[in-house]
């Protein structure tokens, strides 16, 4: 059977792809449904998108790969696109856009768009014996029904990263771009929570606060989370993609700088109050605790100078510490790294060598930030790609 486009993956980038690329589509993919980060994503509403959606929001070796994309699909037109299908959305904090009912209409609604565009959709099945040929590509696709051989003109891979590898997620993209010898950016687990030795924050799991988090220079304000294994929180996730092994990160756990006044006032009115007393009802008890393990918190407030409460908030807003390591690809949201964006036009995201061969989504070298990002450089990149098919 020959088809114009075979597109391997339905996931977003690969369904936004195949819906718009026109021509005859095949698309496949491993998994028994299609679009399951979808699905499970925000919590089962499906974090599709983020209002401040820009280039700056994107971690790549080369910064400006994702611009072109980004600026001729954005996150507006997908929210005309979920508006049309009459899917009801709200906002979250710093501009998440989520499902209001359930994740599941979005893949619906990817799903009908390629039912109107006539795309075949192969489920539990995996593409082999791929080859390059002087039209375009053969290759057999083994499923449920057997195997059965096809050829295109085009191919799109839309396979994903390695993170969350129960859910199907393999290094699939990896292997092609290496068969058709474009470079790989070396990848690791992003959006992925910190781990301790020693089980270090075990006695503070389940503790929640505001914090700032900074790797590597680069810091973000959203809630800390602890847990028996160490780190998590939105913040952490954030942080974790500019982290690299052995580096110490920073935690402030007094991120709007409050804490001072606070206490100086407290100090004026509750002199004879112990000083963890009054610091629990500012930060986490359980925190408090742990904390007073190690930093002199002895004594009344009456009993701290300025100068010595200047000397515990320093500490508060500079605790260095050091991660064994992550929670790796078995809970990471995304993959670092992936397709070397040199080898790709940014504009259609094509190989330059092989103009006929495309990669999009999370296989390539361009990772979101925490709040909807990704899912966006899914429909972007993968709009690219289908105008640059549809085009010829």
């Amino acid at each position: 059977m020959h088809f114009d486009t075979l597109i391997i993956g339905a996931g977003a980038a690969g369904m936004m792809c195949a819906a718009n690329c026109g021509g005859r589509v095949v698309i496949v993919d491993h998994a028994k449904a299609p679009g399951e980060k979808i699905r499970i994503s925000g919590g089962g509403r499906c974090n599709f998108t983020n209002m401040h959606c820009t280039p700056q929001a994107f971690l790549s070796q080369n910064p400006h790969f994702a611009k072109s994309a980004l600026a001729r699909y954005t996150q507006w037109d997908f929210v005309e696109l979920v508006d049309q299908h009459g899917i009801k959305w709200h906002e979250k904090t710093l501009g998440q856009l989520f499902c209001d009912v359930s994740a599941k209409e979005i893949v619906t609604m990817l799903r009908s768009l390629m039912l109107d565009a006539g795309v075949e959709l192969h489920l539990q099945t995996s593409v082999k014996d791929l080859v390059k040929t002087e039209s375009g590509y053969a290759a057999t696709l083994s499923g449920p029904n057997g195997d059965k051989p096809i050829t295109a003109q085009n191919l799109v891979v839309a396979s994903g990263g390695k993170s969350i590898p129960k859910m199907g997620a393999t290094g699939f993209a990896y292997d092609i771009a290496r068969q058709f010898d474009l470079a790989l950016i070396e990848t690791q687990p992003a959006l992925v929570p910190f781990t301790f030795a020693e089980n270090r924050f075990t006695p503070l799991a389940g503790v929640a606060a505001p914090a700032r988090v900074t790797a590597q220079g680069t810091s973000f304000d959203e809630a800390i989370l602890f847990t028996h294994r160490g780190l998590s929180g939105p913040v952490v996730l954030q942080a974790s993609s500019y982290w690299a092994e052995g580096q110490d990160i920073t935690v402030n756990i007094d991120p709007d700088n409050s804490l001072m006044e606070a206490l100086r006032s407290k100090r004026q009115e509750q002199g004879r109050k112990n000083l963890t007393t009054e610091l629990a009802k500012l930060l986490p008890s359980r925190l408090v605790e742990h904390l007073a393990i190690t930093m002199d918190l002895s004594g009344n407030l009456a009993d701290q100078s300025d100068k010595r409460l200047a000397e515990i908030i320093d500490e508060l807003q500079n605790w260095n510490m050091t991660p064994s390591g992550t929670e790796g690809y078995r809970t990471a949201e995304v993959t670092l790294g992936g397709v070397d964006t040199d080898a790709l036009s940014s504009k259609t995201m094509a190989a330059k060598t092989n103009p006929s061969l495309y990669f999009i989504g999370e296989a390539v070298d361009v990772t979101g930030w925490l709040g909807g990002y990704n899912f966006q450089w899914a429909w972007s990149s993968g709009m690219a790609a289908a105008r640059a098919i549809a085009a010829g």
